[in-house]
């Protein structure tokens, strides 16, 4: 980390990322910020019952299996290489550097999805707060005013410090699940005996498909949950930790997934599916006071917002690597003189995240449907980015001669379980505007393919460096 000017450029060289301050709690706060489970509980239970129906919870259990299998992908290369490129930097040991680009490129569009739809949840749920607070909040300029608030300060924790936007979503976080798990245990006790609901578990008048549609909607709820990796040069014991972070939090947040799925079909059965807002439903019926309420939806709110900061910071080290590497300017693979973060990389992202759902609101469209667009949208970045990995994670280990049947496995779950998604969101051709949603997501990542392209041709020593910097190994892959 020297501040010395190089002969070279006569600027400062960088001086990189903190390196070793980021513990296992916080490192768990960045996979959980990115998973926002409160976010999911609150929306996903009810929209998968249409389709499974009292076996809400199969759907999340299927989903929770694929994803462990995408993580133990992911956990195998984790275990010897810390990198701040993420699936980027993974996947170029196994797929080279196009395989690596193509990773990176749309690991990024899936965070800056994700960040800019969960800014639009954030707003929406902060302004009912506002309103159940009595303080009269509504319109399109209250839309805007709030969500470059929440935006900005995103941003400034994102800019700041690592280890404080870690924290401020760890508390974030712990707040909202807390609540969201009182509101449930509430519901079950309400409900007395009848808690134990075996119609659940009776697969009566479930069919096949109709679970396989909601588990669809189920894996979506993961997307993000291995984000601790991007963080693999500012952690601590990068290679013991951050394997089990991706790990547990895969597991813890799936156990809460079927334990929610589980709750909220005993407490409002049939009426699941037509609930505009399953927690507030739940809430009145264990007789929660009115009180009550704004503390609910803050605590919705807050993990939309988590989830804000947390893909903000995965997008500023990906981007920094590929600053580094010359796949971006060159002048963005700089580190902030004393916070040590990727704030050129911050800076050249997050405006638009913020600008995004402003645009939509200034065309009309309400704060839910924003969210649920641009979050489908970056979805289809994860699920890709996910896939790619898995199959790097095979090759190297096929090299190595330790492509066990269990490696094998995970990598068929990962791949089928992520081409299944894409699928089912293509066929049978859905309404608008989600029949176009997936050809914008492939017509964005063509257009970065035209800059590999012409690195290829023109700067062969930039592709040779594509997820060769920023990384730390420890013997095996790497």
């Amino acid at each position: 980390m020297t501040t010395e000017k190089t002969e070279a450029t006569g600027q400062k060289a960088d001086a990189g990322l903190r390196s070793g301050v980021m513990g296992g709690a916080e490192l768990a706060a960045q996979a959980l910020a990115n998973i926002a489970p409160s976010a999911v509980i609150a929306f996903t239970a009810a929209a998968i019952f249409l389709t499974a129906g009292k076996a809400t919870w199969l759907s999340f259990a299927i989903a929770t299996i694929i994803i462990l299998a995408v993580g133990y992908n992911i956990a195998q290369f984790a275990k010897t290489r810390a990198s701040a490129g993420s699936l980027y930097s993974y996947s170029a040991a196994g797929l080279g550097p196009t395989g690596a680009f193509l990773t990176g490129v749309t690991l990024v569009l899936g965070c800056f999805g994700i960040a800019a739809a969960s800014l639009s949840g954030s707003v929406v749920y902060m302004t009912t707060v506002l309103n159940d607070l009595g303080i009269p909040v509504e319109g399109v300029l209250s839309q805007v005013v709030i969500a470059i608030l929440l935006g900005s300060l995103a941003t400034y924790f994102t800019i700041r410090s690592i280890r404080l936007s870690a924290r401020v979503s760890l508390a974030l976080e712990l707040v909202s699940i807390t609540i969201i798990t009182i509101v449930l245990i509430s519901g079950l006790v309400a409900l007395g005996p009848n808690a134990l609901d075996l119609s659940q578990f009776a697969f009566e008048n479930i069919t096949f498909n109709g679970v396989a549609a909601g588990m669809v909607l189920a894996i979506l709820g993961f997307v993000g949950f291995s984000s601790a990796d991007a963080l693999g040069r500012e952690a601590r014991n990068p290679f013991r930790t951050i394997p089990r972070v991706i790990m547990w939090s895969a597991l813890g947040v799936g156990l809460l997934y079927i334990f929610a799925a589980y709750s909220q079909v005993a407490v409002l059965g049939d009426g699941l599916g037509a609930s505009a807002s399953p927690m507030d439903d739940i809430a009145a019926f264990a007789g929660f006071p009115t009180w009550f309420y704004p503390i609910l939806n803050f605590g919705i709110a807050a993990s939309f917002f988590a989830v804000v900061v947390a893909p903000i910071n995965v997008i500023g080290r990906i981007v920094y690597v590929m600053g580094k590497e010359g796949v971006v300017h060159e002048s963005i693979g700089r580190t902030h003189p004393t916070h040590l973060t990727p704030h050129r990389a911050i800076l050249m992202v997050a405006p638009f995240i913020i600008l995004l759902p402003v645009l939509f609101y200034l065309a009309g469209v309400d704060g839910i449907s924003v969210l649920v667009w641009i979050n489908t949208t970056g979805t289809y970045g994860y699920m890709f980015a996910y896939a790619l990995v898995a199959v790097a994670s095979l090759i190297v280990l096929r090299r190595m001669g330790k492509a066990t049947p269990l490696v094998w496995l995970t990598t068929v779950l990962s791949v089928v379980g992520m081409a299944y998604v894409f699928y089912a969101n293509v066929f049978p051709v859905p309404t608008f505007p989600f029949n176009v949603l997936p050809w914008i997501f492939l017509g964005l990542v063509l257009l970065t393919v035209i800059r590999y392209v012409y690195l290829r041709r023109n700067r062969p020593d930039v592709i040779a460096r594509i997820g060769n910097t920023e990384m730390e190994t420890l013997g095996g892959i790497g």
